[in-house]
């Protein structure tokens, strides 16, 4: 099936999703053109992707690297912009049909509700955006008629699983591999130094989805994530450890059967499915032989030795913007374990205390969002300084 070339705008495309959907459209020119590429400040690799994909605009989001990034474009003809409102303008050009959001953490809700206003299909990677406010981002979505398709390997497997099925969901079953501290102790996952917990045993991935996996916290936002994109509740949603990561994620029917997605580890696949969806085209990755897999296994989470994940089961039952102060304090604590500032045990104990103290509020418009996130980050800052 021949289908009009795909226009697209990466916003992080200097970041782990950014480069490997790079990849992607590099193996396949004849589908997709890049329109738009941004970063925060990585200027260098910018000017790099540009030069060899040649979008119509870019936005480092830095100023103080603005004139090295203009000053190299400009006899290449790309136009070069930096801020955030930036970006929020130009998603919504007319030569744009796509837009992946790859920007880390809560800085991706603004462009991506701005794209949304603009009909634009969403290929989402930034799981923070429906973590944070997920019944605003869907309803706009809907009243917009911007389709999301998910990036995240879990939400791409189920979306795969869903593709063409028109029964109702009994149960999704979301997996995960259960991190680099699997079978460590308490205490040991305590103590874990950021070298231990950035090397993930399956996938290679930024630092701070990295670290959240190692938390269990990534399965958390994932959780709530996947209530949002698939319009069902937390007690219809179960996560399962699965250290081969194999299967990515399953959907169980009324009449029992169990739906899987399987791959090797490789995010090009669920993002070349998003961005080019319905079609698969050829990817360069590996295959799984089944002769060599000697055994796939399945746990349940351990939320006693992993608290993040408990934590985010009880702020999406408590709905409004609990799941956006439980959001804003993991990427503070997360901020904070990387620069050498808190142990790695701590980060759940300032999601924790950011998460009772801090006001809920049931019925949560963008406004009360924004504050919410600004509020709860300084409540988690003036935990860490007082540790």
């Amino acid at each position: 099936m021949d289908m009009p070339k795909r226009h697209i705008a990466i916003l992080g495309s200097t970041g782990s999703i950014g480069t490997q959907a790079l990849d992607v459209i590099g193996q396949h020119p004849e589908a997709f053109q890049v329109e738009l590429l941004t970063a925060n400040s990585n200027s260098r690799l910018l000017i790099e992707q540009a030069a060899r994909f040649r979008p119509n605009a870019v936005v480092i989001c830095d100023e103080s690297r603005y004139d090295e990034v203009q000053s190299a474009l400009d006899p290449l003809d790309i136009k070069v912009f930096t801020g955030i409102d930036s970006i929020c303008r130009l998603v919504q050009g007319e030569e744009i049909d796509i837009v992946l959001t790859a920007m880390v953490g809560f800085s991706g809700l603004r462009p991506t509700i701005s794209a949304i206003a603009a009909s634009k299909t969403i290929a989402l990677a930034n799981k923070e955006t429906l973590v944070a406010a997920g019944e605003i981002v869907t309803s706009l979505a809907r009243q917009f008629k911007a389709p999301i398709v998910p990036v995240d390997s879990e939400h791409s497997a189920i979306f795969q699983c869903l593709a063409g099925n028109c029964s109702p969901i009994e149960k999704i079953l979301l997996t995960g591999s259960g991190g680099p501290f699997l079978n460590a102790s308490k205490e040991e996952i305590y103590n874990a130094t950021k070298e231990q917990a950035l090397n993930h045993p399956r996938w290679k991935m930024g630092a701070k989805v990295t670290i959240d996996s190692a938390s269990l916290m990534n399965k958390g936002l994932e959780l709530i994530e996947a209530r949002w994109l698939f319009n069902t509740s937390a007690q219809d949603i179960e996560v399962v450890i699965h250290p081969q990561s194999v299967i990515h994620s399953m959907v169980q029917f009324q009449d029992g059967t169990v739906m899987a997605q399987m791959s090797i580890p490789d995010m090009r696949i669920p993002i070349q499915y998003a961005i080019g969806y319905p079609l698969r085209r050829r990817l360069d990755t590996r295959r799984i032989d089944f002769a060599q897999l000697a055994s796939m296994t399945f746990f349940k989470p351990d939320t006693e030795r992993f608290p993040c994940l408990g934590y985010a089961y009880a702020a999406l039952k408590e709905g409004g913007n609990a799941t956006c102060i439980m959001n804003a304090a993991n990427e503070v604590a997360v901020a904070a374990f990387l620069q050498g500032k808190i142990r790695f045990g701590q980060i759940p104990e300032v999601i924790d205390h950011t998460m009772s103290v801090s006001q809920t509020v049931r019925a949560a418009d963008l406004e009360s969002i924004y504050i919410t996130n600004d509020s709860a980050r300084k409540t988690a800052e003036e935990y860490i300084n007082k540790l």
